[in-house]
């Protein structure tokens, strides 16, 4: 039986298909302007803020700059949940600028993205991602209290191919 892909976190991202593409979700303070990723739906974290904003969902860029990159080469001690007998695989953490907030997002390089491509400055992507689960619970909680069993849909940052920014080759 296939299972459905649960986000890994409800409402931090959408996937708007063509017209939108995959977005993260922030929110915009209404008093003050200032964005914040992860959501905040409580109060403004602006400490410079006036008040008595709302805060609205609110897309963030689609692209940005690396600010940085490095990679987890070991498996995390407890209480990281891993199964010992499935191999390790690498992966790569990026750190990125988003283009029209200027905040600094981290998520994992999409599948294939390594350290050797990529490079301070570059221009990434989110893309929707997804994370297979291992089927036991040990993952993300529903916000019920339970763990879901997987898989889990997810962002990732991959680098802007010169077709896909418009540049000439």
């Amino acid at each position: 039986m296939e299972r459905t892909a649960a986000p890994v976190v409800d409402g931090w991202f959408t996937d708007t298909g063509a017209k939108g593409g995959f977005r993260l979700l922030g929110t915009r303070c209404s008093a003050c302007a200032a964005v914040f990723f992860p959501r905040e739906d409580a109060h403004c974290r602006n400490p410079r803020c006036p008040g008595d904003g709302e805060l609205a969902e609110v897309p963030l860029s689609p692209r940005g700059r690396v600010w940085s990159y490095t990679d987890g080469r070991y498996r995390p001690p407890a209480p990281y949940v891993s199964d010992p007998d499935v191999p390790w695989e690498p992966y790569t953490l990026v750190a990125v600028e988003l283009e029209a907030e200027g905040m600094v997002v981290l998520g994992q390089g999409a599948p294939g993205v390594t350290v050797a491509d990529l490079a301070v400055g570059m221009e990434v992507e989110v893309v929707g991602g997804v994370l297979e689960g291992d089927g036991r619970g040990a993952g993300p909680v529903d916000g019920r209290g339970g763990e879901v069993p997987g898989p889990y849909t997810t962002w990732w940052f991959r680098p802007v191919t010169a077709a896909a920014a418009g540049v000439a080759s």
